[in-house]
């Protein structure tokens, strides 16, 4: 099933709304630079093939097979790091979701509160105006989730693709 996101959990990355702020940004943030480790990663890779190609130039077939090894490596360490950056999206993905979603639940406690009021004095207009405002809350919630499952699914199925790329050799 899908796991969402109660208070305990929101309280588990800061609990307040600025620390929650300042957690998603922080997960951004070790996601940007794990992708720069990544390309690093990538260069060093594409550096230890050159010097494979020389060592067996030059016959120096031990030498070789060590810069292959390193290569083999560097290139495992950059999938390392495009997992991770891809897992750290993923959950600052569901933070901001759930970040919008609390927004969206207090607003909906606040119209609730009115409605009780509103429904008691059984004045029409004032009854179509709050069941207005619920019906708003609720189609931007609607709208809010849409854009979240979407944005986690091209993000999700546009890594294992990036990564899938990586893996082919490169046409010099």
């Amino acid at each position: 099933g899908q796991v969402g996101f109660d208070s305990r959990r929101l309280a588990m990355f800061g609990g307040s709304k600025k620390g929650l702020e300042d957690e998603l940004f922080n997960l951004k943030f070790v996601s940007k630079q794990l992708q720069r480790e990544s390309k690093k990663a990538e260069k060093e890779m594409i550096k230890e093939k050159e010097k494979v190609k020389k060592a067996l130039e030059q016959g120096k077939h031990d030498i070789a097979e060590i810069h292959a090894q390193n290569a083999i490596m560097q290139k495992n360490q950059n999938l390392n790091y495009l997992r991770m950056s891809s897992r750290i999206d993923a959950v600052a993905g569901k933070l901001g979701a759930a970040m919008k979603m609390q927004k969206v639940t207090s607003s909906m406690a606040q119209i609730t509160k009115s409605m009780g009021k509103v429904l008691q004095t059984m004045k029409l207009d004032k009854i179509e105006a709050i069941m207005d405002k619920f019906e708003k809350v609720f189609e931007d919630a609607d709208v809010m989730s849409a854009q979240v499952t979407g944005a986690m699914q091209s993000r999700l199925s546009f890594c294992p693709q990036m990564i899938h790329e990586g893996c082919r050799p490169r046409k010099n």
